[in-house]
């Protein structure tokens, strides 16, 4: 419903272009059941006409991201890598989380 030339963030990033600077031109509101007693959702829109191409991924950067990654995957308890990344939840691996408790009262002392 929105003008051609105004687009989501998700739909920028699609075509390879960032907002660039530029602030929200416009914003589509509807009521949604999901988000709490409001109920209101919004979807902030952007002219392609001010966007800019996406900046290209660096060495460092994909460096940077590798590390980070890598870090998800580690588990706290153990210091092992999980080969997944740990849900926040669990907080630690599969094997630390369904171990019995004793056991784990006895890794800690």
């Amino acid at each position: 419903m929105a003008p051609p030339h105004l687009l989501t963030l998700r739909q920028l990033a699609a075509e390879g272009l960032r907002p660039g600077g530029q602030g929200v031109q416009a914003q589509i509101l509807w009521r949604s059941r999901r988000h709490g007693a409001r109920g209101v959702r919004a979807a902030y829109l952007y002219d392609i006409r001010f966007a800019l191409p996406k900046r290209p991924m660096t060495p460092a950067k994909w460096a940077a991201l590798a590390k980070a990654n890598a870090a998800r995957r580690r588990c706290p308890s153990c210091g092992l890598d999980a080969g997944f990344v740990i849900s926040r939840y669990a907080d630690t691996c599969t094997t630390c989380y369904y171990q019995p408790a004793s056991a784990r009262t006895e890794e800690a002392a």
